[in-house]
């Protein structure tokens, strides 16, 4: 079971949490995520970067389950693995493994939607200490934890004072390696996007050629 705080759990968390964000997209919150474990190993010295190439550190355990099975799947063999390229490889389906662990763990419900509960089932964060933490580094304008979330599209009211606070706090980050996985992490995230929108005009074009008389 996971039980340390990570960035990548606190994201998970306010992704699910109705006040910040109604809806995520699931290939946007699994890039997002793999970002996050890259610099929740940052932080622990578990790798460092050399330019956008991921260097790993002497392999050590983590206290976190997911955290621990990001360490071991990093490159260890020269030249190493870029950051981009660890988002997609890492990121794929990422994640429905919170999900689980987090469902493990109690710190997530799921129940269905609708008056007589027979809607489509939706994951919450349980009322927690972690749901809580998470909230709390959100609303903080936590740059890192911010950053993430915003390129994902959670946030909180730009006319909150915590909202007002959030884009400078981003813009205060200093640190190359962070600056480099979360400017990686956004140009993933508008590429996916760009994906989707090219799949969505394949489609609608493939579909007025069997409308066409």
């Amino acid at each position: 079971m996971t039980t340390t705080a990570t960035t990548a759990k606190d994201l998970f968390l306010t992704a699910m949490d109705r006040r910040f964000a109604p809806e995520v997209g699931q290939g946007d919150l699994s890039l997002a995520l793999a970002g996050a474990e890259l610099l929740d190993l940052l932080g622990a010295r578990a790798l460092t970067l050399d330019g956008d190439r991921v260097v790993p550190g002497a392999a050590a355990a983590l206290g976190d389950v997911l955290l621990d099975e990001a360490s071991a799947a990093l490159v260890r063999q020269p030249p190493y693995e870029q950051v981009e390229d660890w988002l997609w490889r890492r990121g794929r389906d990422l994640a429905a493994a919170y999900r689980r662990a987090l469902q493990a763990d109690g710190g997530l419900s799921a129940r269905r939607s609708g008056r007589l509960g027979l809607g489509a089932v939706r994951v919450e964060p349980v009322d927690s200490p972690a749901r809580e933490r998470a909230a709390a580094r959100l609303e903080a304008a936590e740059p890192v934890l911010g950053a993430l979330a915003a390129a994902i599209g959670i946030g909180i009211a730009a006319d909150t004072e915590a909202g007002q606070a959030a884009v400078p706090a981003a813009a205060a980050l200093e640190d190359e390696p962070v600056t480099t996985v979360l400017a990686a992490v956004m140009d993933a995230v508008m590429e996916l996007e760009a994906v989707r929108r090219r799949r969505s005009i394949e489609e609608a074009a493939f579909a007025n050629i069997w409308r066409a008389p």
